[in-house]
C-alpha cells in the first residue's frame, strides 16, 4: 500500500482532510485515529504533528506525505516538494519595533525569536548576516517586550497582533509558505499509485479553479463568444433547434466568471449557466 503522511491538527489539517476526500480517498472519522486504511484505494493514512512529516518522509518511512513549506525547509530534513496545493499560504516577515531595523542588514549582531529558527537561520546565513536566533514555541510578539530579543520572525497575515503589540514589519519577507505534497529527496515517484494520487490532487485543484459554463449564442456571434471562453483546448458547440442559433460549454475560470457572463451578455449570449465541477482529469 501506499503509505501518506497526514497534518493531524492545526491549520493544515482540515483543509488537507477536504481535499483527500475531494479526491476519492477515505479520511477518519475521529480525531483520535492515528492510521487509516484505505483497502478500496491500497492507500495507508498516517496522522502525524505537521511538524514531524518532513523527518517520517526523508526517512523513508513513509512514501509522500502532506505538510507545509514553512515546516518542510524548517525541519531540515531531506525531503522534497513535488506538488503545491494552494491552501494554508502564509508569509514570514521579520519584525520589531519602529526604528530598530529597516532592512536585514539592520540584524547583524541582533538577537531575533522565532518559532522557526530552521527557516530563520537559514535565510541570515544566505544573506551573511551573524545574528542569534532564539526559539520560542508561540507568542513571540512578547519576546521584544520581555527583553529575549530585539527582533521577532514570524508568520504575518494582516499584522494586527504585531501593531497591537507595538511592532512593525520590515525588509523583504524571509519566505511565502502553502502546503505541499513531498517526497524523500530523490526518491523515485515513477510508482503508479503515487502517480494515481497526484492525478488525483491535482484534477481536485483544477476542479476548484474552474466552472463549467453552457449559454446559447447567435451563430454569426460564436467566434466573438470562443473568444471569450477558448476553454483549456476549445469549447464544445453544438446546433440547436432554433435555426441560427447554437450551444457552447466551456471551461473558464471561477474566479473569473461573473466578467465572463457579463461580457456574453452583452454579445447577445442567453441561457448563460454556470456549474461546479466536482473531479476532473486533463
Amino acid at each position: 500500500m501506499l503509505r501518506i503522511a497526514v497534518p493531524n491538527k492545526g491549520s493544515l489539517s482540515g483543509p488537507a482532510s477536504a481535499m483527500l476526500h475531494e479526491a476519492g480517498y477515505q479520511q477518519r472519522k475521529e480525531s483520535k485515529e492515528l492510521v487509516l486504511v484505505d483497502p478500496d484505494n491500497e492507500v495507508e493514512f498516517f496522522y502525524l504533528r505537521p511538524k514531524d512529516i518532513a523527518i517520517y518522509v526523508s526517512a523513508g518511512r513513509l512514501d509522500i506525505g502532506i505538510t507545509g513549506q514553512d515546516l518542510l525547509v524548517d525541519s531540515g530534513a531531506n525531503a522534497e516538494t513535488i506538488l503545491p496545493l494552494g491552501f494554508a499560504r502564509s508569509t514570514f516577515r521579520f519584525a520589531a519595533k519602529p526604528g530598530t531595523a529597516s532592512t536585514i542588514a539592520d540584524l547583524e549582531g541582533k538577537t531575533v525569536a522565532t518559532s522557526y529558527e530552521g527557516i530563520v537561520a537559514k535565510h541570515l546565513a544566505d544573506s551573511g548576516i551573524e545574528a542569534s536566533v532564539v526559539h520560542l514555541d508561540g507568542a513571540v510578539e512578547t519576546a521584544i517586550e520581555l527583553g529575549v530579543a530585539q527582533v521577532i520572525a514570524d508568520v504575518v497575515e494582516t499584522g494586527t497582533s504585531l501593531r497591537n503589540a507595538g511592532l512593525e514589519v520590515f525588509g523583504e519577507p524571509i519566505m511565502k509558505s502553502e502546503a505541499v505534497v513531498i517526497r524523500r529527496t530523490g526518491a523515485d515517484t515513477d510508482d503508479p499509485k503515487i502517480q494515481q494520487f497526484l492525478r488525483r490532487l491535482q484534477g481536485v485543484l483544477v476542479a476548484r479553479s474552474y466552472v463549467m459554463m453552457d449559454y446559447d449564442c447567435r451563430a454569426e456571434h460564436l467566434e466573438q463568444a470562443v473568444a471569450l471562453t477558448p476553454g483549456l483546448e476549445s469549447p464544445t458547440i453544438s446546433p440547436l433547434h432554433n435555426e441560427g442559433w447554437v450551444a457552447v460549454r466551456s471551461m473558464v475560470p471561477a474566479k473569473e466568471a461573473q466578467r465572463i457572463m457579463d461580457d456574453l451578455y452583452a454579445i447577445g449570449a442567453r441561457a448563460i449557466l454556470t456549474t461546479a465541477i466536482h473531479a476532473c482529469r486533463l
